[in-house]
Formats: structure tokens, sequence, C-alpha cells
């Protein structure tokens, strides 16, 4: 029974000594033959920062209240524009930019969040609604999404300032000093030009008769 257990342990004890010598030299093999650079590396794109658009100074300059009035179309189920219009699921809308946020309006009743939400609806305020009023007013009533792009809104607020507010528009910031460098011309380093005729060349009385390149007239 002895000889049986030892001869099993040392089989078992001879395969674990194979194993091991096995993994070595396999380890060996594996990392001499590992290439230079390592292929099929993916990395994660890094986010380009995306370059800013236009301000909206600078979109309110070019809108169209035409097409203002076109998206205007679709909050005509809930809001009335013209003057003296009664209020609806939503306020009148006459001369509403510059007005006082959430009150007003024939006594509409608007919900908390816009009413003790401070402030006038001045274009930027204005812009900031009509792209998400969830985010502007968190608690408002207002069900509508927004607009995500910013011509669109700013066509409208084109349009909603032409029904009785008629505010001055914001003016659009000048372009950096150094973007207007861009088109300036260097001319410090243009050579000067001696106004007299054979410049150092011409020494001890001695007159030196200018000589007109190809092309070029010379007055005498």
């Amino acid at each position: 029974m002895d000889d049986k257990f030892n001869t099993i342990a040392g089989w078992v004890l001879f395969g674990g000594v194979v194993a091991l010598g096995l993994s070595s030299i396999s380890s060996r093999v594996i990392s001499s033959h590992a290439p230079e650079t390592e292929g099929y590396v993916i990395q994660a794109a890094e986010e380009e920062g995306g370059a800013e658009g236009p301000t909206l100074a600078a979109l309110l300059a070019t809108a169209d209240p035409a097409a203002g009035e076109k998206i205007f179309a679709k909050c005509t189920a809930c809001h009335t524009i013209n003057q003296g219009g009664a209020n609806g699921i939503g306020p009148n809308l006459y001369a509403t930019m510059g007005e006082e946020i959430g009150h007003g309006k024939a006594g509409f009743a608007f919900s908390s969040a816009l009413a003790d939400h401070g402030g006038t609806w001045t274009f930027e305020n204005m812009d900031a609604w009509l792209a998400s009023p969830k985010a502007f007013a968190p608690g408002t009533k207002m069900s509508f999404a927004g607009l995500s792009k910013p011509e669109d809104r700013a066509n409208i607020l084109a349009y909603l300032n032409a029904q009785g507010s008629n505010l001055p528009l914001p003016t659009p910031e000048a372009p950096a000093d150094d973007e207007a460098a861009d088109g300036l011309v260097d001319t410090a380093a243009e050579p000067a030009v001696s106004a007299t005729p054979g410049g150092a060349d011409a020494a001890d009385g001695e007159t030196q008769t200018p000589v007109a390149e190809e092309g070029t007239a010379v007055a005498q």
C-alpha cells in the first residue's frame, strides 16, 4: 500500500516539475518573438472642441422676421400676437420683448416658475427660453420642447421684437485685434529707395545716369 502511494506521489511530483518547466520555456519563447511595436492598438479619438458658432448679436443682425413669422405659426395654437389679442392657453405675446418675465398680460395666470424668475424678456433671456423652456424655468407649465437651431430662434426673436416692442438690437462684437491684423501688410521691411540718382555709388562730383530697368520709365 505504501509503495503504491509513493509511486503515485512520485508521478504527481514529476508531472508538476514537467509542467513548471514547460511553462517557463513557453514564456521565454513567446517573449523572444514579441513584436517591437504592438499592433491593433485602439485609442478613443479625443473630442475636438467644436468651434463656437456666431453670437446671438451676430445672428440677430442678419435675422429674417418673415422667416420667424413662419416658424411662429407653430405657436398660434396657444398664443395670439396681435395688439389687444386675447390670452389663450398661453398669453398674448404682443410687445413681449422688454416686458417683465411672468407678469402682466391682462392677468394671465403664469406658473410660479416664471412669475418668480425675475428679470425682463431681453434677447438673451428669450433666446434661452426658446431653446428650452424647462431649462430656463424648471417647473414651467410650458410644454414646448424648444428650438435647437440658433438661427431659427434669432428669426423668431426678430419677429417678436417687430410686434410692438422694437427694442434696439445688440451690437455685434468687433473682431479681435489679432484677427484684424491678419489682413494688414507689413511694409516695414520694404527696402528704402534712394532719392539720389546713383545712390552711394555717386562720389567725388561724378554724376551717374540712372539706368531704367526693362519696362520702367525714368524721368530725367
